[in-house]
């Protein structure tokens, strides 16, 4: 199963619109990549998998609660927030990427689905002043540059069941990376909610901040 279909396979109480916006981003994303490159060539066929369930694994961490506001940090092409958006329908998102055509095509992918509660911007996370409940992102650089990036931009009253911090999807073996971080964390393994053999190693890390 890989379509749309596997989202409602795994999200079964998502809305008749959601449906609708979900599937609609696979013709979004194979028409934009085409003009700009946000999702490699070969991985285009596997979005359903390696790129929108993959993203909302965070969802099967924490529930965002409605007005929470989430910054997803080097989304590229706009995961993990996009498919976050549209699960989480009133929650605001804040996606920002140093790289402008990225925001290109998350912008126009958002306007396209109808998705209000998205602001896309070419930043980098160094710049915002703003604060936040949580930061999301998809491994974009290791933990410990990340972490220095982000630290002091989290709200200070959590309002949701994890503290406000940051949610981390990574591959892999976490050891020795969160080791040189020397903080408290939790790992989920996302084999745990999904099936397919891509998320085998896959994992959403918790730190909170």
């Amino acid at each position: 199963m890989q379509d749309s279909p596997i989202i409602q396979h795994y999200f079964p109480d998502i809305t008749e619109k959601q449906m609708q916006q979900f599937t609609a981003l696979g013709p979004l994303y194979k028409d934009w990549n085409e003009k700009i490159n946000v999702i490699s060539r070969k991985d285009i066929d596997n979005l359903y998998v390696n790129h929108v369930l993959h993203s909302l694994g965070i969802a099967k961490v924490i529930s965002f609660l409605p007005e929470a506001e989430i910054l997803d940090v080097g989304t590229g092409g706009g995961f993990p927030g996009i498919p976050l958006a549209i699960l989480f329908p009133q929650t605001h998102f804040h996606l920002v990427d140093s790289i402008g055509k990225k925001i290109t095509v998350v912008k126009e992918v958002s306007m396209a689905l109808g998705l209000s509660n998205i602001v896309a911007e070419q930043r980098r996370a160094e710049e915002l002043k703003k604060k936040y409940d949580f930061i999301v992102s998809r491994a974009v650089t290791q933990m410990k540059e990340f972490y220095s990036w982000v630290q002091s931009k989290t709200k200070e009253k959590s309002r949701h069941t994890l503290d406000n911090g940051i949610l981390y999807l990574k591959g892999g073996d976490l050891d020795e990376e969160m080791n040189q971080l020397k903080k408290p964390y939790s790992d989920y393994d996302l084999q745990e909610y999904f099936k397919e053999e891509f998320f085998e190693t896959k994992k959403v890390v918790f730190l909170p901040l």
